[in-house]
């Protein structure tokens, strides 16, 4: 098959994979227990690269059915490192009652394919594997070894996914160097049509903090002056109100510079936050990175209205900026005092610089498609599963390409109701990373 038909057969076969997989549910809760579909979903990417001749690895990870599925496709130069496009399987719950279409229908409709994991992330996985088919397929040896991974649990921290993988199993990414994921390579309209494709750099760290407050246990009609539900209510609340400084790193400072030179915004230090809210949609996602957060989510105390309970729990999710977490923990003590306990389970910062060889071939692979655009760096104020891999010394990006409509609201679409992709951003992407992997 010539070059210019298997680029086009990919093209096209990408919307029926993404469409397959999100039909395939794969809802991760949280509990191992009521977690469904991932085994299966890993199972149907085995299929898809055996059927072109590629040998996979399917690794159940510490729990049964929670599948995860690796292949390499060697390059022309073996003593290069290796570059690694991971993606994971798992979704958030959906409700089906909120949405337009069935979550997990899969339908391709209004130029869009809909469905949850549409962006989050089952459009890079169809994606990456239609790549990696026509590759296969068409004799494609890229300059070096790539390793698919699509892999279970990053949407509860990857302790079935990624992390297990990288603790457990290292040598299935030996020799990596480099690798590209979700949520960065999508365009933003700035101005007058032109669009700035936002390669993500950075991430927040992820602290899930879990205060504990203990009491004195009595009956609810007497005075109490020792009250575990009281106390943790009103250390909540003050975590709550709270607002942590902010700072600018590196990523986010050169995120400002590129759009203040293509629009022409001024980005004042002493009135960040303010100018940031004049970009529109995005403004919810850039101003997330300019400082920490601790939003309380869950409470959790007693068992009968009568009774005061010993103990009151609450859950906080924390989201820390890349050098800051020895300053969090310090602002978190003074904060809450020495009563109220903290336990956490944390995931690191992630944070790389905007330069090299791969960010050149980004860049090329994007203008290629969309002359005139800008790819610019930015910090994601969520997690990846990047957090593993940097544990193996893995440089990551955000590199999943797609050109969006102007007045699409995407960064809203993730978690959200009627989450969807545009069916040419798939095909566009598909493009971006055939000619990024052979160029890479």
């Amino acid at each position: 098959m010539d070059d210019g038909a298997g680029l086009r057969l990919a093209q096209d076969e990408v919307v029926s994979l993404a469409s397959e997989l999100i039909r395939i549910d794969t809802t991760n809760t949280g509990d191992p227990a009521t977690v469904v579909g991932e085994r299966a979903a890993a199972e149907w990417i085995a299929e898809k690269l055996g059927e072109v001749g590629y040998e996979t690895t399917y690794v159940e990870s510490g729990a049964k059915g929670r599948g995860n599925v690796v292949a390499r496709l060697a390059g022309a130069d073996p003593s290069r490192g290796a570059l690694l496009v991971h993606g994971h399987l798992d979704v958030v719950p959906a409700d089906a009652s909120e949405w337009s279409v069935h979550p997990f229908s899969g339908a391709v409709q209004d130029g869009y394919v809909w469905g949850r994991g549409a962006v989050d992330m089952k459009d890079m996985v169809a994606m990456s594997l239609a790549v990696a088919r026509r590759f296969k397929r068409d004799g494609v040896v890229p300059p070096r070894d790539i390793v698919f991974a699509f892999l279970a649990d990053e949407e509860a921290g990857g302790l079935y996914g990624a992390k297990w993988l990288v603790d457990n199993r290292p040598e299935l990414f030996e020799g990596v160097t480099e690798a590209i994921s979700e949520v960065g390579g999508f365009s933003i309209t700035l101005k007058d049509d032109v669009r700035a494709y936002l390669v993500e750099t950075a991430e927040k760290g992820i602290r899930w903090l879990k205060l504990r407050v203990r009491g004195t246990a009595g009956h609810g009609s007497m005075i109490h002056h020792d009250n575990a539900v009281a106390k943790l209510a009103a250390a909540v609340t003050k975590l709550g109100q709270h607002r942590f400084p902010v700072v600018l790193t590196p990523s986010v400072r050169e995120f400002l510079a590129g759009v203040s030179e293509i629009t022409g915004l001024d980005f004042p230090e002493d009135d960040i936050e303010g100018a940031v809210g004049k970009l529109g949609a995005l403004s919810r996602m850039i101003g997330a990175t300019l400082r920490d957060t601790a939003n309380p989510t869950m409470l959790s105390a007693g068992y009968k209205a009568n009774v005061i309970p010993s103990v009151a729990e609450a859950t906080v999710d924390c989201r820390i900026l890349p050098g800051r977490e020895e300053a969090f923990d310090r602002e978190l003590a003074e904060l809450l005092g020495p009563d109220v306990e903290r336990e956490w389970l944390g995931l690191p910062p992630v944070e790389t610089t905007f330069d090299g060889a791969l960010v050149d071939a980004m860049t090329a692979s994007i203008t290629a498609e969309d002359p005139g655009a800008r790819v610019l760096p930015y910090m994601l104020s969520g997690g990846t599963d990047a957090k593993s891999f940097q544990q193996l010394g893995i440089r990551n990006f955000g590199f999943a390409p797609l050109k969006l409509p102007a007045d699409l609201d995407f960064s809203g679409l993730f978690h959200g109701v009627d989450e969807r992709v545009p069916v040419d951003a798939l095909q566009f992407g598909v493009r971006v990373l055939d000619r990024f992997l052979r160029n890479s």
